[in-house]
Formats: structure tokens, C-alpha cells, sequence
């Protein structure tokens, strides 16, 4: 079996179980596990960094209405 076949079994066990799961490909630390799995109810904050002006996508505001029940959201501009 491989590895993502791996990765992908873990995956759906782990949503399976209520975690929302998200798979790391680059982060900007080295040696970070491939998976993350956040419970619902968690103290996690989901920040989306823009520009002052800068607009969400739709798949953003969607991504951010996802992740409101496992922890905090937020647009941050850097204001």
C-alpha cells in the first residue's frame, strides 16, 4: 500500500469520527506531520490573510462557514 492510500484511509477514519482533516503539502515549517485533525468545539483559529482591500472567494467564505464549527475564523488585513 502506499503512502497516500495511507494518508487517504486515515483520512476518512478520522472524518469518520468527526475531525475535520486537512492534509499539509507545503507548510512553512519543516518536519510537520502530513495531517492535521482538529476537533469540532476546538480553541484552533482559521485565519485568511488579505490585503485591507482584498475580497474572499467563494470557496474562502465557504472554507470559513466550514471551520466556524471546530474552532475560530477570521479575515485578518493586518490593520
Amino acid at each position: 500500500m502506499t503512502e497516500q492510500k495511507i494518508q487517504l484511509k486515515r483520512i476518512k477514519q478520522l472524518e469518520a469520527e468527526g475531525y475535520y482533516v486537512i492534509k499539509l503539502i507545503q507548510t512553512n515549517k519543516n518536519g510537520i506531520p502530513d495531517l492535521i485533525a482538529i476537533p469540532p468545539d476546538s480553541n484552533v483559529i482559521f485565519s485568511e490573510v488579505k490585503k485591507p482591500k482584498g475580497k474572499l472567494s467563494r470557496l474562502q467564505e465557504y472554507r470559513l462557514k466550514e471551520l466556524e464549527s471546530y474552532g475560530r475564523t477570521e479575515v485578518y488585513r493586518g490593520a
